[in-house]
């Protein structure tokens, strides 16, 4: 099997605007990831039993306990056909006040009493702190995966959460994006960053992606036309696995967009407003069957709602007139992040022998310097 390579060591670059240390959503002190995969398994579906292709993901966007130290944030819906928890508080307060998980559908409902969980068993409520609104995103992976098996358990979401870390991100087939499918080829988890220069100061704006959606007439990389270019018949006809992915025009996407530039909550929705840019860049429309749900965090007014606190707070304000750089980065960080989902991702085979093939690298690399876009290392 060819190693698969991020955008960039294909000589794949997107934007003009420089990407962070690890090109990672991890760019932003203190944020950590951590996933759980569940792999098992083969053949023919026995709900209860799997095929296994699932996962969860979890998200810490601070190293101490969020829940007693939230975090402006902002929500954005391109289209609704998909369920994010904890909105109505943050669209009320604006803030956000718990880790990101991300899944399947079907198991939404777990990790987000799991996390429930995860808080209790660390004290995190009292008084002050009674109880919890986790923010939780799922995308589907039942054409791969035994969806109604309910495979992913609380104690898959723990791991996540305490095996989070900082540095490179585990892309592709890991975590939530186990079992997800993009532009008809394999896809699932993908980050990217950008470092913005603006207001002053150097900022960080980090995305993380679970990308399921999308047909493959559709996808563009770098403006060239690479979904039209390799077509749908990328391995033999003899092949003896189930090759019709699931309708092209379903799935979703989750965006997780983080910067540390001290934005206020309506200007994290501004942010994350602009996910949809990247989106659309590569193909992505927004159909009626996706659900494609963007929610932006900033941890540049850490200690601006504690909880229990009494007595008034100074936040700082990151000015209007300096803002539109930060948008930019966002849009490209969300275009590259996806890319790198594909890119990262392997072929699977799942349910019933279906198979979901990976982006063939050196055909992506073939179309993108043939419209003049690929700088080979």
């Amino acid at each position: 099997m060819t190693e698969r390579q991020r955008a960039r060591e294909l000589g794949i670059t997107i934007g003009r605007m420089p990407a962070g240390p690890l090109n990672a959503i991890t760019d932003v002190a203190g944020l950590t990831v951590g996933h759980s995969t569940l792999i098992e398994g083969e053949g023919d579906l026995v709900v209860g039993q799997g095929p296994v292709r699932t996962g969860v993901t979890m998200i810490r966007p601070h190293p101490d306990g969020i829940a007693r130290d939230p975090i402006f944030a902002g929500y954005h819906q391109l289209n609704g056909n998909g369920e994010m928890t904890g909105i109505a508080w943050i669209e009320e307060s604006g803030l956000l006040t718990s880790p990101i998980g991300i899944t399947n559908t079907h198991s939404v409902g777990v990790v987000r009493d799991a996390i429930i969980a995860w808080e209790a068993r660390a004290n995190v409520y009292d008084e002050d702190l009674s109880f919890g609104l986790p923010v939780v995103g799922e995308t589907y992976d039942g054409w791969l995966n035994d969806i109604n098996g309910f495979h992913v358990r609380a104690e898959h979401v723990f791991a996540a959460l305490d095996g989070a870390k900082s540095g490179p991100v585990p892309e592709g087939n890991v975590g939530g994006g186990t079992g997800m499918i993009c532009h008809e080829f394999k896809g699932g988890i993908g980050t990217s960053s950008r470092v913005v220069s603006a207001a002053g100061g150097e900022w960080i704006v980090g995305a993380l992606v679970q990308a399921n959606y999308g047909s493959r007439s559709l996808l563009r990389v770098d403006g060239a036309p690479v979904g039209e270019a390799i077509g749908v018949d990328v391995v033999s006809s003899g092949s003896r696995f189930v090759r019709k992915p699931q309708d092209p025009g379903a799935g979703s996407i989750i965006v997780i967009l983080a910067t540390d530039a001290p934005l206020l909550p309506h200007q994290c929705k501004r942010l994350a407003q602009r996910a949809t840019i990247g989106l659309a860049r590569v193909g992505g429309f927004g159909s009626n069957g996706s659900g494609d749900l963007f929610l932006a965090f900033s941890t540049g007014n850490r200690g601006a709602d504690p909880a229990g606190a009494r007595a008034l707070t100074s936040v700082r304000h990151f000015p209007n007139s300096e803002i539109s750089p930060l948008f930019e980065g966002a849009a490209e960080a969300t275009e590259e992040a996806i890319i790198n989902a594909l890119c990262m991702a392997e072929t699977m085979v799942g349910v019933n022998d279906r198979l979901c093939e990976s982006i063939p690298l050196d055909g992506l690399q073939e179309v993108v310097e043939r419209f003049g876009r690929l700088n080979r290392v």
